[in-house]
């Protein structure tokens, strides 16, 4: 048996995702035919039927299913070659990835990037925006910042210092049904929460009080969709006190009752450790996060 290329896996994986081939070539940039030729010559090299055909497309195997992560694998180790190749050569350039959770990245992260860019203008950023752990161990991501404390011994982790999380509305919304004073009186107000329940969610209903699902009237697993009803003065909901302290119209509620810490960590590979891009890329992202957290450490507004 002659090994599959990684071309072939590349296009099984745009296959699996896309669930057909055309779909596949749209997005690996490539002819329906060719896609269709590699299909079939890695079903032929590896002696496995990998897609049944249909009239709705193209439906994995279990052996599809199977192959799938360690196609996965190749295709992070694959784009990791790259960003490693693009370091390459006097002083710092090529490519980092980050990942970070929504909120940490559309909202922290921006500025302490274009510091980096401005200081380092020969770098390249790729942010990854998820609130699932990308695997470090992988090659997913370069860095990653996280809100749990990384306990692998192959990877390089920082504390920054922990992100408090208090509950908020806007003036319109409290000018239209007035602040509650106490945990009691939330249930009468208009509140944004989760879809689905996690682990970390249920820990945050506890510190709430025993808060539950059906208690919602806007419920969204996207933080940033939250935080977007709170800024349009939908309810009231959680957020990064940091955040709320940029917009003079969002208020804190309860803040002397709830306060929820979210631990802040830096990681990556240490084989990575030595590489410019990444020590250059380490270093500002733990002092911008770290100014971050320390101008949201400052004197909150009064609740309205």
């Amino acid at each position: 048996m002659i090994d599959p290329s990684w071309e072939l896996y590349r296009t099984f994986l745009g296959v699996l995702t896309e669930g057909s081939l055309s779909g596949a070539a749209r997005s690996l940039g490539i002819a329906q035919p060719t896609v269709g030729r590699h299909v079939d010559a890695l079903e032929k090299s590896l002696g496995l039927v990998l897609f049944t055909r249909s009239q709705t497309g193209f439906l994995p195997t279990e052996a599809a299913f199977a192959l799938r992560p360690l196609a996965e694998t190749m295709a992070s180790t694959a784009a990791a070659l790259q960003r490693v190749a693009s370091g390459q050569g006097e002083g710092v350039r090529g490519t980092v990835r980050i990942t970070a959770s929504e909120v940490v990245g559309a909202e922290v992260l921006p500025p302490i990037l274009a510091k980096l860019r401005q200081a380092q203008p020969e770098l390249k950023v790729e942010l990854v925006l998820t609130n699932q752990v990308q695997d470090l161990l992988r090659r997913e991501a370069d860095i990653a910042v996280r809100m749990t404390e990384p306990k692998h011994g192959a990877l390089v982790a920082r504390r920054i210092g922990h992100i408090e999380l208090g509950m908020h509305a806007h003036r319109d919304y409290l000018a239209r049904c007035g602040t509650p004073r106490t945990e009691a009186e939330l249930a009468g107000h208009t509140l944004i929460g989760y879809d689905t329940e996690t682990p970390f969610i249920r820990g945050v209903g506890k510190s709430l009080g025993g808060v539950r699902r059906d208690m919602f009237a806007f419920r969204t697993d996207s933080d940033l969709a939250q935080l977007g009803a709170i800024r349009a003065g939908l309810g009231i909901g959680i957020c990064q006190v940091g955040i709320a302290r940029r917009d003079e119209r969002l208020v804190r509620i309860l803040n002397k009752r709830f306060s929820l810490p979210l631990d802040t960590w830096l990681a990556m590979h240490e084989d990575l450790r030595e590489s410019p891009r990444c020590k250059v890329a380490f270093q500002a992202l733990a002092k911008g996060l770290g100014d971050y957290i320390g101008k949201s450490k400052a004197q909150q507004p009064a609740e309205g």
